[in-house]
């Protein structure tokens, strides 16, 4: 390798991700590592995985395949969720040199300076089980958004979830911290920070398991204080674990955005059930009552998973049903794939996969009428927008407070800044 040696990064996957990704990219900078592009020559390439995509395995080996033809001479690391959960098989993929799992991660540098080129890939893994400690991280893009990593891990057991197999139990930094680093951002110039978590509003498991005596609400209360920083997002949530606290909190914020991402799963008490969720839809609809009568312009964004084992045609028209009639704003949808290890693979019947696409088409058409509809009530209201730095064919592009796409012709002194804008 050359002296100045040279890292190039791909994330694949969450917000989580990318923010880990960003931290792992600073640290590298900080071993003398010059970071270039991930389509440009390096001397190490690093790919991020997910678990949560079905295709993770395809896309891990298209990438790996792409590195091999263009510099057959350097180093492959290979780390995240779905390095965690296989790694026999990702070490099995011609031109892997590194398997990181959850612990390893960000040891990085020194795992790196070990390697040798033509050695059989080096796995550095460990039982899931094992996995303490919390490594905080944040992306920063542009400077005008960045995602905080405050939360690790899940305690809940979901059916179709291997999240908790591939991070871990859950935990969380300390509020003073997060305070810390919200603090270091808003003297980086930094505009907005998304919290982001595995499951965000169990925030407040020491490393080591034990409860601190602080959770998400307080954590939430104690970020508003920060100069500096003119706006935050809360990057998704649990139904139970957003409180009416927590929504009444935002309501009275100037700086929380009322905008709320909501997982639903399924609107079948039912499959819910079959999901190990730990609400009835019920509860759902109580929450995002709560949330419109205090902020009706709020934006609720929400996932779905269609085709879940079991998911007859009555249980996804229950699911159709309640999410059209739910004032919300946008969905995710997710179409339920198989994953090893986990509880969903003993239920039956199992769903044909070109019903669960079908299903897919019919909840985005949905969102694409909610997300219309979200817009169109806002008509000649004025809001304030972030716009952001990048330039794309002339154009930049922002977000409402609750959440709207702004698209407009670029102008540098809107770059980074809030802008008063009619709708």
């Amino acid at each position: 390798m050359s002296q100045k040696r040279s890292v190039a990064f791909h994330t694949l996957g969450c917000k989580l991700n990318f923010s880990e990704t960003s931290t792992l990219s600073r640290m590298m900078e900080q071993e003398g590592f010059e970071k270039r592009n991930f389509d440009d020559p390096a001397d190490v390439y690093v790919i991020n995985t997910c678990s949560v995509t079905d295709n993770a395995d395809k896309e891990c080996r298209q990438l790996v395949r792409r590195i091999q033809r263009r510099s057959p001479d350097s180093f492959v690391v290979i780390t995240g969720c779905y390095a965690q959960l296989k790694p026999k098989e990702i070490a099995e993929i011609p031109g892997v040199d590194l398997v990181l799992g959850a612990a390893e991660k960000f040891n990085i540098a020194q795992h790196i300076s070990e390697l040798s080129k033509g050695d059989p890939a080096r796995i550095c893994s460990c039982d899931i089980d094992e996995v303490s400690g919390f490594n905080a991280s944040f992306s920063q893009n542009d400077r005008t958004r960045t995602f905080l990593k405050v939360q690790d891990g899940c305690d809940y057991n979901c059916s179709f979830c291997t999240i908790p197999m591939a991070r871990g139990k859950s935990r969380s930094d300390s509020i003073e911290n997060v305070l810390k680093h919200a603090r270091q951002l808003a003297t980086d110039g930094v505009k907005e920070i998304v919290l982001t978590g595995v499951n965000l509003g169990d925030f407040g498991n020491l490393p080591d398991g034990a409860r601190h005596q602080e959770d998400f609400f307080g954590l939430v209360q104690a970020l508003d204080k920060v100069q500096g920083i003119e706006r935050y997002r809360i990057s998704s949530i649990e139904p139970n674990l957003l409180t009416n606290d927590i929504i009444a909190f935002v309501a009275n914020s100037d700086k929380f955005m009322p905008h709320f991402h909501i997982p639903l799963q399924s609107g079948s008490n039912e499959i819910l059930g079959l999901m190990r969720r730990r609400y009835k839809r019920e509860l759902y609809a109580e929450r995002v009552q709560l949330i419109k009568k205090l902020m009706p312009h709020c934006a609720i964004g929400v996932d779905v998973i269609v085709g879940f084992p079991g998911e007859t045609d009555e249980h996804f028209k229950e699911t159709f049903d309640f999410l059209h009639a739910l004032d919300i704003s946008y969905l995710h949808v997710f179409t339920y794939s198989e994953r090893d290890h986990t509880k969903a693979l003993e239920i039956q019947p199992v769903i044909p996969v070109h019903i669960r696409n079908e299903r897919n088409k019919t909840l985005r058409n949905l969102s694409y009428m909610k997300m219309q509809y979200f817009t169109e009530q806002h008509n000649n209201q004025t809001r304030k927008v972030l716009f952001e730095a990048f330039e794309k064919n002339g154009m930049m592009e922002g977000y409402t407070d609750n959440y709207i796409r702004i698209t407009t012709p670029y102008r540098r002194e809107w770059a980074n800044e809030v802008v008063e804008w009619k709708l």
